[in-house]
């Protein structure tokens, strides 16, 4: 949505700033009635989401498994939904919490509540669990065979949520990154592939999928040949792994 996100309100005069609150009420008397106050309307998706996997770590010892596998899904699942990539009409990067969160939605689904897990996917779990509120994501070649559908389909499904912004926020542009739109459609194809064959792909396809569409946006951000240049060179690798 488009908004004007200085706001100033009607009843005590208090100003503030919906793209860091998050929030359409008054910070000081909690009204909802104001009005905005900055020139232009900017496209804005990004909400306050923050993934904190604390409360499920502390239940690991405590709860059966599967009660822990569906607080993680569920924490992970409202974080993915509030979560955009555009704040105050800036295009922000694809960044590793948010990926993180991808998977673990998909690996607590799987392992959380099998009834006989591999002691790597065990193990697996309990990293993503340990680390994912921090952005920290295990290695391609980390990754067990028994859970590489889950990692190529939680990045293909990142992927083509940031896709969707990145294309949002060129054509708030007004057409200005006509070398870009080419990688973008490529891309999209390459999404639906993986989707296709519900993320059986190589963890370093799936990893290279993600880089891919960091360095477009990191094209259109900046206006940088050379990170279109990758973009398009990873693409072609993917294109040489099918």
């Amino acid at each position: 949505m488009e908004i004007r996100g200085e706001r100033e309100c009607k009843d005590c005069g208090t100003r503030w700033s919906y793209y860091e609150t998050g929030s359409v009420s008054c910070p000081n008397c909690e009204s909802v009635r104001s009005v905005g106050v900055d020139e232009e309307r900017k496209r804005h998706t990004a909400g306050q989401a923050a993934l904190d996997l604390t409360e499920v770590r502390n239940m690991i010892d405590a709860a059966p498994e599967s009660d822990v596998a569906d607080a993680a899904i569920e924490n992970c699942r409202e974080f993915v939904r509030r979560t955009g990539f555009i704040d105050a009409g800036e295009l922000q990067p694809l960044d590793d919490v948010y990926l993180a969160a991808r998977e673990l939605r998909q690996v607590a689904d799987i392992v959380g509540r099998s009834y006989d897990p591999t002691e790597d996917e065990e193990l697996y779990y309990l990293s993503l669990l340990r680390g994912a509120d921090r952005g920290e994501r295990p290695a391609p070649d980390e990754v067990p065979a028994g859970l590489r559908e889950a990692r190529g389909l939680a990045y293909a499904e990142a992927v083509q949520a940031y896709r969707r912004e990145i294309g949002t926020w060129i054509d708030d542009q007004d057409g200005e990154y006509p070398a870009a739109m080419g990688a973008l459609a490529t891309l999209g194809d390459h999404v639906k592939r993986i989707k296709a064959l519900q993320g059986d792909v190589d963890p370093g396809t799936a990893e290279r999928l993600v880089r891919a569409a960091r360095n477009l946006a990191e094209a259109v951000r900046w206006d940088d040949e050379d990170a279109l240049a990758r973009c398009r060179e990873r693409l072609e690798r993917l294109s040489d792994a099918q």
